[in-house]
């Protein structure tokens, strides 16, 4: 274990973690209050490039198929080809944004432990050495932490096993048989494109899927990001967004459904040599087995702080954590949404400015988010 003294550490006033949607916009709202990038806080990126977890999407996941993505404070994202990749349309439009804001993301950067440190402060230990900071945005997400369900058996399967994480498209799915276990978007996405090419799809789901009819207005929005919330003031894991909402039920999935693509399995009992089965006899053959079954926050660099509840999460209220005032998560439970990141990197700098100016640090309380300029994709 490194053991690094505050003496050998970088003296900063924050450090953000993360340079996804979450942690440029608390990057954003440090420059606005006057704070300057590697003098009072610093941005650490494991990631090779801009793009946050877009940037390791799938390429058949065209910006046209993306819904609700909110543009970043202070610049919108303009004139983008919904025909490219995803991940190259965000992942430019974030290359932008901090070359323009000057927010000098350092990547890629390891952080691999957030411990007590000395005079008050917090010891982010990395790859590039140790900071020493009076508080931290966490804006870690989840990509790095797919999540796998044990089932029996899974380690007898003698083909090929994989998660959304490892998703590279349906190509190399052609003329085989899939077994796609997840009722999110992602799991119908994968099943959408993979039933074009494959041999056969199955769909297995733990719970029956919620298709949701119609717009999604403000109003259950709110009442889904409660949901949410709910579960992180109580220091329970917390859920996705998307998890409470159901699914859009887009054209594609109304024709996916009517060609019975999105025919629905409940969740098999156990993995066989050569596929899945179910206590009531069935079975199902399969060459791959695709678990598009989501992500859970990578948040074990913070274990040394404790800052875990008896249900597995970390209390939050607003962005704080409840056992350390220190502590900011955004892009965590409730702001995992884009829009959600955007308000929390504020929430979160409004709260921390308070802390650096009880601790005799002169900076100004955020005000405003101002005037937007506008990143054009070419």
């Amino acid at each position: 274990m490194n053991n690094f003294g505050v003496a050998a550490a970088r003296i900063v006033d924050v450090v953000v973690v993360g340079a996804g949607q979450a942690g440029l916009s608390g990057a954003y709202h440090l420059r606005r209050v006057g704070l300057e990038p590697d003098r009072d806080f610093v941005v650490l990126d494991h990631a090779p490039r801009p793009g946050g977890a877009w940037q390791f999407r799938w390429p058949s996941l065209t910006y046209g198929k993306v819904h609700g993505m909110h543009a970043l404070p202070g610049m919108e994202l303009t004139g983008a080809d919904e025909s490219r990749p995803s991940s190259e349309v965000i992942g430019k439009y974030f290359d932008v944004y901090e070359r323009t804001f000057d927010l000098r993301v350092h990547r890629p950067v390891e952080v691999a432990a957030v411990r007590e440190g000395h005079g008050g402060r917090l010891l982010v230990e990395t790859s590039e050495g140790a900071y020493a900071t009076r508080a931290l945005i966490n804006a870690t997400g989840t990509w790095d932490r797919p999540f796998w369900p044990r089932y029996p058996g899974q380690e007898s399967f003698r083909g090929r096993q994989l998660h959304t994480a490892n998703y590279s498209g349906p190509a190399e799915f052609a003329g085989q048989r899939v077994v796609v276990v997840g009722g999110g978007a992602s799991g119908t996405q994968h099943l959408m494109e993979i039933a074009e090419v494959a041999a056969g799809t199955y769909w297995v789901t733990r719970r029956p899927p919620v298709f949701r009819e119609g717009p999604f207005d403000t109003d259950q929005g709110r009442a889904a990001v409660a949901m949410v919330a709910e579960r992180v003031r109580h220091g329970l894991p917390p859920q996705s967004v998307v998890s409470v909402t159901g699914l859009p039920l887009t054209d594609a999935i109304r024709r996916a459904r009517a060609e019975g693509v999105l025919d629905r399995l409940p969740m098999f009992d156990r993995i066989t040599a050569t596929g899945v089965a179910w206590e009531d006899g069935r079975t199902v053959e399969a060459d791959v087995i695709l678990w598009a079954t989501g992500f859970r926050a990578a948040i074990d660099h913070l274990a040394p702080l404790k800052l875990r509840e008896p249900g597995g999460g970390i209390r939050v209220e607003g962005t704080q954590a409840v056992r350390d005032e220190r502590v900011h998560l955004v892009g965590y439970g409730p702001s995992a949404s884009t829009i959600g990141a955007n308000r929390a990197g504020r929430t979160a700098v409004r709260a921390i400015t308070r802390l650096l100016d009880r601790a005799g640090v002169d900076a100004a309380e955020v005000e405003g988010t101002g005037e937007p300029v506008s990143a054009a994709s070419s």
